[in-house]
């Protein structure tokens, strides 16, 4: 009976003050607030590293965590229908994720939802799974709903634990390059066969388990590799996968414009990305505003070109009409 009478009592107050729901404090959002003003006054990316994956979990969210790990490192295995080259994950995001320099995942789920100039939107971490999946993969988007996007973010979420909500770590993305950098593919080429066809094949199509770096089961046209100076980063901070670094900013290019220049999936809807204009200088696509200085030849999506677009959301879609 007494705590009918509280009750009664807390309700007549809170009406009478004019108290709102969003006015009123929850225990819960203030537990919340200091575990995450703790986090950033211990927060050192310096130091910073990202917890193992369990290989025995306790739980299903384990589960899915290693779920989530074998698709990245198996992608092409693990989801035959919507990987359309040769990569996995892993050819780009190198040692599960984790090494610096090479777009590293560590943290991504403390950065997401966030703004993207390409699509001039807000986009979910789920969207920019599919980016890859559309971009990088040449494939078809996953569904957000499904077990194994699910098991995707889970992974991330594991390697991501510990970072603050929009904090950064060190080594993330891709270094940026010089600047005004010449480039000469002819160079390149030579370059290539010297330091990678080794693994790639002087064709550029893979060998075994080592990506295509050009053809129809290669990268996107649409990808950031298709970029030189994306590329060239990479290349300069990781590759030959066995002396890492050896090359110099100029090997690094000129090998990025040979094989950016070859023959690659295309993908459908990129004259719509950076709606906003003012894309990178060297994005090798016509978007608004903008002719590509050079563009290789693209090999036309055969099916499901629906599936190889991303949409950004629909409120997005609605202020652009």
């Amino acid at each position: 009976m007494r705590t009918t009478r509280v009750a009664a009592a807390t309700a007549a107050a809170l009406l009478l003050g004019g108290c709102t729901l969003q006015e009123a404090p929850h225990a819960d959002s203030t537990v919340v607030s200091a575990a995450s003003q703790k986090a950033a006054r211990t927060w050192n990316p310096d130091t910073y590293k990202a917890p193992a994956v369990d290989s025995t979990p306790d739980d299903a969210f384990e589960a899915s965590a290693f779920r989530g790990l074998a698709i990245l490192t198996r992608t092409r295995d693990s989801l035959p229908d919507y990987v359309g080259g040769n990569l996995n994950c892993v050819s780009c995001h190198l040692d599960e994720g984790r090494r610096a320099n090479a777009a590293p995942l560590i943290g991504v789920t403390a950065r997401y939802p966030r703004y993207i100039d390409r699509v001039d939107a807000v986009v979910t971490i789920e969207d920019r799974v599919n980016y890859c999946m559309t971009r990088s993969l040449a494939g078809t988007k996953l569904p957000n709903e499904s077990r194994e996007m699910a098991d995707i973010v889970a992974y991330l979420t594991v390697i991501s634990r510990g970072v603050p909500v929009g904090e950064h770590v060190k080594g993330e993305g891709l270094k940026a390059m010089p600047k005004d950098t010449p480039r000469d593919s002819t160079r390149g080429h030579a370059l290539f066969r010297d330091n990678c066809a080794r693994c790639h094949g002087t064709n550029g199509l893979g060998i075994g388990v080592v990506p295509a770096l050009w053809g129809a089961k290669s990268y996107s046209i649409g990808a950031s590799m298709a970029r030189v100076e994306r590329a060239a980063s990479f290349i300069r901070y990781n590759m030959p996968f066995d002396r890492p670094g050896s090359l110099t900013d100029q090997q690094a290019f000129d090998i990025a414009a040979y094989i950016d220049s070859m023959t690659r999936p295309d993908l459908p809807g990129k004259e719509n990305d950076w709606p906003q204009g003012n894309p990178p200088p060297d994005t090798p696509y016509e978007t608004k505003g903008h002719l590509a200085g050079w563009a290789p030849r693209v090999i036309p999506r055969a099916t499901n070109l629906a599936g190889a677009i991303v949409p950004p959301p629909s409120s997005v879609v609605n202020r652009r009409r």
